[in-house]
């Protein structure tokens, strides 16, 4: 029966998507939002990215996730910066998040000091959206033109992180799946993966994969096991040889079977996303540019706009 009703929950989200419950609220975002009201957003968030990238540049990794793993559970709201307390479960100790995402010290920074320059203007959400682009750029990646105007989330909902983000076993019908059912292509998806240019993931999400699977080149299952044993562990490994750089690396290692996920190899697995990998692999432009609309599009999935939602003074507690 809860698979049903789940089923029933998707569809109607997904229908409501498509016929266009949500295109009022994303006309409701744009980039000047706050051209009046906090003209120097954006300067104050690259700032506070560039000073944490350069501390540590996985971060810019790490925001990215941040901002994807807030997205695809009920829209960038901002929801899953909220901690838990006695009286609220929030989506930081899901399955997908926890002790894997990162990156909250950052945005505690940012948000202080936009809060400085602009005292309850900005959501959490949108300074979320510009904190992963600037992470992007700042490691040599595509920029995007970021929509605002979010507001932030008063709820979370842990139950929805463990079932609405794609975990890292998923095969390639149900990745498309989990994408179209967030108004997302299967372009989309394949693009939006290429965030595992930057980046790390624990021996656990891929320990199966380097002992168990076929489609792997020999010598880099060799080389992943060397610091991950099959009973698995916490140990990090990159998803491509170059992890701080935002390129077009990841897809040269997936037509080349060195894909760290289950789920990355899903995209080249003699499937329909084989030709756009290639395409990817070689043509780092067309990655861009499918990269930054994909961005965009993402960005604007059930967005919380107008007088709905509100603006948090601290992004950890609703106020």
């Amino acid at each position: 029966m809860a698979s049903v009703l789940s089923f029933f929950a998707t569809t109607t989200v997904l229908a409501l998507f498509i016929f266009g419950c949500c295109s009022t609220a994303n006309a409701q975002l744009s980039p000047t939002f706050y051209s009046k009201t906090c003209p120097n957003l954006l300067t104050v968030v690259r700032t506070a990215m560039n000073q944490a990238v350069t501390k540590e540049r996985r971060m810019g990794a790490s925001i990215l996730r941040l901002f994807f793993h807030d997205c695809f559970v009920n829209g960038c709201d901002a929801s899953i910066l909220l901690d838990d307390t006695a009286s609220f479960t929030g989506e930081k100790n899901a399955f997908p998040n926890r002790n894997s995402t990162r990156g909250f010290e950052v945005i505690d920074t940012i948000k202080t000091r936009v809060e400085a320059a602009c005292n309850a203007t900005v959501s959490c959400a949108d300074i979320l959206a510009l904190a992963a682009r600037d992470g992007v750029v700042l490691l040599g990646g595509t920029s995007w033109t970021v929509p605002l105007g979010r507001r932030d989330a008063r709820t979370a909902s842990q139950s929805d992180a463990n079932n609405q983000l794609p975990p890292p076993t998923a095969d390639l019908a149900a990745l498309i799946s989990t994408f179209s059912a967030k108004g997302l292509s299967a372009q989309d998806m394949t693009a939006l993966s290429g965030a595992h240019t930057i980046g790390q993931a624990q021996c656990s999400s891929f320990a199966n994969r380097i002992y168990n699977e076929a489609n792997i080149d020999p010598s880099f299952a060799t080389t992943r096991k060397a610091s991950c044993p099959a009973t698995s562990n916490t140990n990090l490994a990159p998803f491509d040889t170059t992890p701080n750089s935002f390129d077009n690396d990841y897809y040269k290692a997936l037509v080349g079977r060195r894909g760290l996920l289950h789920s990355d190899q899903q995209l080249f697995n003699n499937g329909t996303q084989d030709a756009l990998v290639r395409t990817y692999s070689t043509n780092v432009a067309a990655f861009n540019r499918d990269f930054a609309a994909a961005m965009v599009k993402m960005s604007q999935i059930s967005p919380l706009t107008g007088t709905k939602g509100e603006i948090r003074s601290n992004c950890r507690l609703v106020n």
